[in-house]
């Protein structure tokens, strides 16, 4: 059984920062990349950004490109998405996911965390 936990959301003021992190246990696993998600109540989840495990490259959506930043720290099994100048439409339940070796979709999912952005 593989698990993914995030951690990190809050109750923040627009233009601050916050830093989200997914850690990865369980079973273990070949990843080919890991990404966030977010979705706000009755709208469809969205792609924010993503990463191949390897490293290399990464890509985010338009809304969050130059504000938002994916990395990862293979040694502690960990995803970072560390968000700047938020703003209130960044508010949202933020999921990470894992897309596993062989496979075309996100295989994993974590809970999700909340991140609020007050104006």
């Amino acid at each position: 059984q593989v698990q993914l936990v995030e951690s990190g959301g809050g109750l923040v003021q627009a233009g601050s920062s916050l830093r989200l992190s997914c850690a990865a246990s369980g079973r273990a696993f070949h990843r080919v990349a890991m990404a966030w998600f977010r979705q706000t109540a009755g709208k469809e989840r969205e792609f924010v950004a993503s990463m191949r495990w390897s490293g290399g490259n990464t890509y985010y959506s338009d809304s969050v490109k130059d504000r938002f930043t994916i990395s990862r720290d293979k040694a502690q099994n960990t995803v970072y998405l560390r968000m700047s100048d938020l703003k209130p439409e960044d508010t949202a339940v933020y999921y990470c996911a894992a897309q596993a070796v062989g496979s075309s979709n996100y295989n994993y999912w974590g809970q999700g965390t909340q991140v609020t952005v007050s104006s």
